[in-house]
């Protein structure tokens, strides 16, 4: 039986966290704590004491940040990763799956879009404000960015992101970007693009990928995929709660992370994971160097 503590216990914990890990027969939840504190320096602490750690997205803010707290993760032989909870909602596994099986056939172009009319619980107390504050990693880019970047790394074949332009504009009382237009580059010409925006008279989540063979269109829980030859298939699942919560995809990420801690901190898994981190992180410094510049390409080394 592995033992367990919540260190920050916002509404995400709250709603989809906790209930995530009762599902999970192996794993006690014994303590929750609510401190103000940033990630890296809770994972630090939390790392030296010689627990695995799993940090809600970002990991941290910073590139010196990340490899201190991989090289403490490594050194200790603990499992360190970043819940990246995207890749467990149903459309985008079928995503995934299908790409894997090569009904679209070489993936060329991903585009992943982000439209909320304001940013998630700030209307409903403290707990949502972070989003809001620059000192606290807030703005649009933290919030819904490292999503779509892990995903388009994903969804490429887990193929490096090149270079990424973007332009941004500010909410002036909050001074954090609200809307983000990006666009980023991979290997062999392929091209993923998103559009992210707390300023949109509705909310709306869609994608749209395409390959050598087919199309895959993704709005909300529709799937419909349009191969070359003009047939349509209707892949549509199972409706889930559309909140900002995304309880239902955290107890696949809670056993993943038990399934790494089971056969250790070089685990596939983990290092998959990490690879995402660094490529998110990489991608979210780059988009902000680029739009501080007019929206130049800024490559990624």
């Amino acid at each position: 039986m592995l033992r367990g503590a919540i260190s920050g216990f916002g509404e995400v914990a709250a709603q989809a966290h906790l209930a995530g890990w009762r599902t999970r027969p192996g794993v006690n939840i014994v303590a929750i704590h609510d401190p103000v504190s940033e990630h890296a320096a809770t994972s630090r602490m939390a790392l030296a004491a010689g627990a695995h750690v799993l940090v809600e997205k970002p990991l941290c803010l910073a590139v010196d940040e990340f490899e201190a707290l991989r090289a403490a993760a490594s050194s200790r032989g603990r499992v360190m990763m970043c819940v990246h909870n995207w890749k467990y909602a149903a459309t985008y596994r079928l995503a995934h799956q299908l790409i894997a099986g090569r009904r679209l056939g070489e993936i060329r172009y991903i585009a992943l879009d982000r439209l909320r009319t304001a940013p998630a619980g700030v209307s409903t107390g403290a707990s949502g404000q972070w989003r809001l504050g620059a000192a606290s990693g807030g703005g649009i880019l933290v919030d819904h960015g490292w999503h779509v970047f892990y995903l388009m790394r994903w969804l490429m074949g887990g193929l490096d992101p090149t270079g990424i332009a973007a332009f941004m504009s500010l909410d002036e009382a909050a001074r954090v970007e609200d809307v983000a237009d990006l666009r980023v580059g991979f290997p062999g010409g392929r091209i993923a693009s998103a559009h992210l925006s707390w300023r949109a008279p509705m909310r709306r989540t869609r994608a749209m990928l395409y390959g050598s063979e087919a199309a895959l269109e993704i709005d909300g829980d529709r799937v419909i995929l349009t191969a070359r030859s003009g047939n349509s298939e209707d892949l549509s699942v199972t409706p889930e709660a559309d909140d900002s919560y995304h309880s239902a995809w955290f107890a696949g990420m809670a056993a993943d992370f038990e399934r790494a801690v089971q056969e250790g901190a070089g685990s596939a898994a983990v290092t998959e994971n990490l690879a995402e981190v660094r490529a998110a992180l990489a991608l979210m410094l780059g988009a902000q160097e680029s739009s501080q510049q007019g929206g130049s390409q800024i490559e990624l080394v």
